[in-house]
């Protein structure tokens, strides 16, 4: 750019009134803003009175050269891009996992004079009831917005997101100067998906750990890995146990990326092509045990992976039951041996161990052991073989006894899009798939 101002040619109808200047030729524009800058006051006297529309002109850009100096922005302007903490953070979340990400932002905004969180504000869903993150993030005072009503992003340097479930497009990631952060708990590629920590316990991953990766577009889970730490999966324990251990080391990782952000940035590094695996959306099917083909090992799985969010469901004469406190059995009743050859016993027979207070449930290579059900209410095991397997019961019924057994509960969708489930009998599940 090359500025002339000549001397007695200064434009306006009060040229007359002006100091004659020397002839100024700068080509740098970074200069002739800086000069502009240190002569806003002058100019703004001869504007005042009555300069003329260069003189205004000037005026103007020396202000707007003056405020991207200092860091400041006029109305509708993007923010200048902050070299570091503290950061002025958007957090996107839902569940129990993305509360103790918020817990610690909130806690490192709260930590002055060295904070390492200046603003925050939060994008949570609707919820059905009020818990989880939306009531933490009222509780802290943290201004709230339903998806997909996001704030001002322009005004943030960078997005984290916990747990949140939906796709943000491109434009608003383009938002953030620093982009989006996901806090993902597995060991990416491996569970890509909305349920990585129930399919880790799921299929007994003995190694887990927390990912956080660079959000892009269009994609789940597949951004470039800016840290990851694996921690060994501790021994039978539940879903809800391993989110609780990994949340917190979730948090932590968050925080010390926070405090290097512009350098872990530039270490990221793309996933490997090789080990991914998908963690889809949990559904009611996989509740349904499947008792002549699942080993007591998977069933009692399934039931560290789902139980908290469902109890594992089979068929007891056509209804259908729901099994709660599944525990291994690690000696039969001695009764058992006594009926007849274990080969011999169909999978879903059901017995009563009165020492133990449990039934015991013959399986795939072996047994499981209940202590209550759901049939149509609440009973304990002695309940359930007083009221089903007593033999009064077995001797009075219309059933034949063979069919006096947990049997495996088929769960199909009316379609596509449909989310509403039907029981299918195992023999109208066999005719249909044939």
């Amino acid at each position: 750019m090359t500025l002339r101002l000549r001397r007695g040619l200064t434009p306006g109808p009060a040229h007359a009134a002006c100091s004659p200047r020397p002839r100024l030729c700068l080509r740098n524009r970074a200069s002739v803003l800086d000069v502009i800058a240190a002569r806003h006051q002058r100019l703004r006297e001869e504007e005042e009175a009555g300069g003329g529309a260069m003189r205004g002109w000037l005026w103007r850009v020396g202000r707007d050269g003056w405020r991207r100096a200092h860091g400041t922005a006029a109305a509708g302007e993007l923010p200048r891009r902050r070299a570091g903490p503290p950061w002025r953070v958007l957090f996107f979340g839902t569940d129990d996992f993305s509360v103790e990400m918020l817990r610690a932002l909130q806690a490192a905004r709260e930590s002055r004079p060295n904070a390492l969180v200046d603003h925050l504000e939060v994008v949570t869903v609707q919820p059905q009831l009020p818990r989880g993150l939306p009531v933490y993030a009222e509780q802290s005072q943290l201004p709230v917005h339903f998806w997909p009503d996001v704030a001002s992003c322009e005004h943030f340097d960078v997005g984290v997101v916990a747990s949140f479930g939906h796709l943000l497009h491109e434009d608003l990631i383009l938002k953030f100067p620093y982009g989006v952060l996901n806090v993902h708990p597995s060991c990416l590629p491996r569970w890509r998906g909305p349920a990585p920590i129930i399919h880790t316990v799921l299929h007994g991953d003995t190694v887990t750990g927390v990912t956080i990766m660079e959000i892009r577009p269009k994609r789940f889970d597949v951004g470039p890995i800016i840290k990851q730490e694996t921690i060994p999966v501790p021994p039978n324990c539940t879903a809800k146990e391993l989110e609780s251990v990994l949340s917190k080391l979730g948090a932590d990782m968050l925080i010390a990326v926070l405090e290097h952000l512009a350098e872990s940035l530039r270490n990221k590094r793309e996933q490997p092509k090789e080990g991914t695996t998908a963690a889809p959306k949990v559904t009611a099917a996989m509740s349904c045990i499947q008792w002549e083909e699942q080993a007591p090992e998977q069933i009692l799985r399934m039931h560290r992976a789902l139980g908290t969010l469902m109890p594992l469901r089979t068929l007891w004469m056509g209804s259908v039951v729901k099994l709660l406190d599944l525990a291994e059995v690690e000696t039969l009743p001695d009764f058992i041996d006594r009926l007849r050859p274990e080969n011999e016993i169909l999978p879903g027979s059901v017995f009563y161990d009165k020492k133990s207070e449990t039934l015991v449930i013959h399986c795939k290579e072996g047994w499981v052991g209940a202590k209550t059900v759901i049939l149509k209410k609440k009973l304990t095991a002695v309940e359930f073989y007083n009221g089903y397997l007593h033999p009064w019961f077995q001797q009075y019924s219309k059933m034949p006894l063979r069919e006096c057994r947990f049997q495996t509960l088929q769960m199909a969708r009316h379609s596509k899009n449909s989310s509403k489930s039907r029981v299918l009998h195992p023999h109208k599940a066999q005719q249909q798939l044939t």
